[in-house]
């Protein structure tokens, strides 16, 4: 049986991914910037519920469910804002706006999951992030999210839950990122 790993998000729109971009750049001079792997920018995206290997029998169900989910859910105002990290790991932005109906919009997303039958993690608080950049191991993260203290992105509209595959990186290729290709996306509210 076949299978695809998946996961539901919320996609920054481009002239917000430019703005990051901006900010993100100058980041790459910092010491150390070589040691990270940096996400390339057709990875960022605020991750709603990680899936992971989806049978393809669970599709329609899965579907239906996160259609479901994104109408019960109004567009809400959302914004890049500042960055964080989580242990020396991994480096984020963070999001301002509507973090409450963000947060709502993760829950039933992950219900949805769970209610077409995938056996989905122990529920752990929500924290909004995009990810930036990884380390293999432990890393001062703290000139970088000190670098995006200030960081206060342009104020769009969310108004769309996409369900996003998620294509491993080609073995043996140095530098190779996963590839992200949005499966299937539904508009929030009406």
């Amino acid at each position: 049986m076949s299978s695809q790993r998946l996961f539901a998000a919320v996609l920054p729109p481009g002239p917000a991914a430019d703005e990051l971009a901006g900010a993100v750049g100058p980041l790459h001079t910092i010491p150390g910037a070589v040691n990270l792997r940096w996400t390339a920018r057709a990875g960022w995206h605020y991750t709603l519920a990680f899936l992971g290997n989806v049978d393809e029998e669970l599709l329609p169900e899965l579907y239906s469910r996160l259609e479901r989910a994104a109408h019960r859910t109004e567009p809400f105002p959302l914004r890049i804002h500042g960055g964080g990290r989580f242990d020396g790991r991994a480096l984020w932005a963070g999001a301002a706006g509507g973090l409450d109906t963000l947060r709502l919009l993760a829950q039933r997303a992950d219900a949805a999951a769970r209610r077409a039958g995938i056996p989905m993690e122990e529920h752990r608080r929500y924290t909004p992030h995009l990810t930036l950049a990884r380390s293999r191991g432990q890393a001062d993260l703290t000139p970088y999210t000190a670098a995006l203290e200030g960081f206060e992105g342009l104020r769009w509209e969310a108004g769309e839950l996409s369900l996003v595959r998620s294509n491993p990186p080609v073995d043996g290729v140095p530098g190779e990122q996963p590839r992200y290709e949005v499966v299937r996306a539904w508009p929030l509210g009406r």
